[in-house]
């Protein structure tokens, strides 16, 4: 999908790109697959901000995206290919044979009119859904499960793709985006394909204007603040912050602290990522 560039009457707009939205082939969404969404500021039930600088932005509402695939041996046709703001990835509306509507994640090729099937019975094709055991080894694929039925949970952004490695036993090597090697389970799930919307990660916001509109609200760096404030706060002028590593606002390191503490799943993980490859 191309991006536009914009011409620079404005400073901000120098830099700034777009989409064009040429894939896009229906403005509104699907009435009956839409439910509202209640803004909540970053803030809990107890009405403490949890998450920082969110708030504002243009009303959304949710679309209710198919990740189980579980129609199975249905064919289902691709009506219209539209746009999510709650995702940077394209959404395909699928009108199945017995009447049915549901979205799913747009891969990359597939168009309108096209023909998708999800079962062991499918075929390797963009936009099917097939167990991992019936997926040849080095296919690509996205909206991978980790748990039987439990619907697709990785690589579900715009762009991404895995690729399966290997088999052995009951399970599967797969190549994460991120270059971590994984085991999944052969049972599980995955769409074959790459996700579309490829440029997405190649667009520039360009203004802070953008920026409120997504509903981000600005960040302010810690060494612009008080002591009191941020733990990087104070000193004459542009200082260091005066510690060996920085560290977040509640004194936590932070900039390459790990954070990861799932051990149970630790035997899961074949290489890490970041991992030189051998």
């Amino acid at each position: 999908m191309p991006v536009k560039t914009y011409k620079p009457v404005t400073p901000s707009q120098r830099g700034m790109t777009g989409f064009t939205f040429e894939e896009i082939t229906k403005a509104q969404p699907e009435r009956s697959l839409i439910k509202s969404r209640r803004k909540t500021g970053g803030r809990n039930m107890y009405g403490r901000i949890t998450v920082r600088h969110r708030g504002g932005g243009h009303r959304r509402h949710i679309r209710m995206v198919d990740f189980k695939r579980d129609k199975r041996g249905i064919p289902a046709r691709v009506a219209a290919i539209e746009y999510d703001p709650n995702r940077t990835a394209r959404l395909a509306l699928l009108h199945y044979q017995d009447g049915e509507k549901r979205y799913i994640i747009a891969p990359l090729g597939l168009r309108v009119n096209d023909v998708v099937l999800s079962g062991p019975e499918a075929e390797v094709r963009p936009g099917h859904s097939m167990p991992i055991a019936g997926i040849p080894i080095g296919t690509m694929v996205h909206n991978i499960e980790l748990r039987e039925g439990r619907g697709g949970q990785m690589v579900r952004a715009a762009g991404g793709a895995a690729q399966i490695m290997a088999k052995e036993g009951d399970y599967a090597q797969i190549r994460l985006p991120s270059g971590e090697v994984r085991l999944v389970r052969q049972t599980c799930y995955a769409t074959i394909g790459q996700v579309g919307n490829v440029e997405a990660s190649t667009i520039k916001i360009g203004k802070a204007g953008r920026k409120r509109h997504m509903g981000i609200r600005p960040t302010v760096r810690g060494s612009a603040m008080s002591p009191r404030d941020h733990p990087h706060g104070g000193g004459e002028g542009r200082s260091p912050i005066g510690m060996p590593g920085p560290k977040s606002p509640w004194g936590k390191p932070t900039l390459g602290a790990k954070t990861r503490r799932n051990k149970q799943t630790e035997k899961f993980i074949v290489r890490r990522r970041g991992k030189k490859r051998r």
